[in-house]
């Protein structure tokens, strides 16, 4: 959960929910599920680099997940443990896909849960050019390679 209000604290509750009563292994915030774009403030730049950023992840990693840039996720301990977080390799926002490539790639089950996304009233973007090379051909390397063994 970002710490700049982005996300609403009261659907914390809908992404436990998704893990402990629907049984997923980790669950979304996802911005969107369900062919609706739920974001509040954002220009038209960034609600287009968000959107197609997540659809070029889709396409490249075969990932069933609408919202694979997301950072508002529920994750199960057994998930991060398997997935092994000390080995995540992108620094910039890319480690959420990575993180749920890998995921995804150990069968573990996923639930997006639908969430209004409202852009920052605190802080700034650390979005860079850095972090959009990393993005775009980091998921690319990232499919080659599959996982470590």
């Amino acid at each position: 959960m970002d710490a700049d209000f982005s996300h609403n604290p009261n659907d914390l509750i809908r992404l436990y929910n998704a893990c402990h009563i629907e049984k997923a292994d980790f669950s979304v915030g996802s911005r969107y599920v369900n062919k609706k774009v739920n974001v509040v403030n954002w220009d038209m730049k960034r609600l287009l680099l968000s959107y197609f950023a997540s659809k070029y992840v889709r396409l490249v990693t075969r990932i069933p997940m609408f919202d694979t840039t997301a950072g508002f996720v529920c994750w199960k301990r057994n998930v991060l443990e398997t997935i092994n977080i000390d080995k995540i390799k992108f620094v910039g926002y890319a480690f959420q896909i990575e993180m749920k490539f890998k995921a995804w790639k150990h069968k573990f089950k996923v639930k997006e849960v639908s969430v209004i996304f409202t852009d920052r009233t605190l802080g700034t973007s650390k979005m860079s050019g850095n972090i959009v090379y990393e993005a775009l051909f980091g998921v690319i390397k990232m499919r080659l390679k599959g996982l470590p063994k």
